[in-house]
């Protein structure tokens, strides 16, 4: 098990949990691993993370569908329903909002079947991520909304280390660079931990870890 530390809370009921090491990722190695297993199951906090995130979309957006990367379905889920109790403008017929997650292939493609066009084709989607460090899997679901056909409403994240996807699309994270200044994040084959000889402690995705 990795020894966890619970940094100061900032952010109303939303903590952030970290553990400092030699980690690595589907696309990047890192020097922290951020946890946030709690927000994505636990209803109280997800609840709490999902009031913070509606803050950025209650004046200025259109949103109708919530797209879940990470595991992210039940703060997808109670986000819609704090955008919805905030009357936030939706141009579906039963103003509501629906909230999904795609496949992904053997290649790590996202998907969606036929029987979801309704809810990507012509509709205003905010993508919702666990975290966003490299960009890779943010640039990869704009590519994705965009190729059925729908419009990005909006990237969120609990922690981003980049401020805007590859298209300059903004990325708000409710825990940035300045929570954590010392994080840092490199490609596997430029990675000074590994180049000092440093083994890695774990596997880290969207979904947790897996040590070594």
């Amino acid at each position: 098990m990795l020894n966890l530390v619970k940094l100061p809370v900032r952010k109303s009921d939303v903590a952030l949990r970290v553990c400092k090491g030699h980690f690595a990722t589907k696309h990047s190695h890192t020097n922290y691993y951020i946890d946030v297993t709690f927000q994505k199951t636990r209803l109280s906090e997800a609840r709490a993370t999902a009031k913070l995130m509606a803050k950025e979309y209650m004046s200025t957006s259109v949103v109708d569908t919530i797209l879940c990367l990470d595991n992210m379905q039940v703060v997808g889920t109670c986000l819609a329903d704090e955008l919805t109790r905030s009357g936030i403008h939706s141009i579906n017929a039963h103003q509501t909002i629906y909230v999904i997650t795609p496949e992904t292939t053997n290649e790590s493609q996202l998907l969606f079947r036929e029987s979801a066009m309704p809810m990507l084709k012509g509709k205003h989607i905010l993508i919702l991520l666990a975290s966003a460090t490299t960009g890779i899997s943010v640039n990869q679901a704009i590519d994705c909304v965009r190729y059925y056909g729908g419009v990005v409403a909006g990237v969120s994240a609990i922690y981003s280390a980049i401020d805007t996807a590859e298209d300059g699309t903004p990325i708000h994270g409710l825990y940035r660079m300045e929570d954590l200044p010392d994080y840092a994040s490199y490609r596997a084959y430029d990675c000074p931990m590994c180049r000092r000889g440093e083994k890695l402690e774990a596997l880290v995705s969207g979904t947790g870890y897996s040590t070594l």
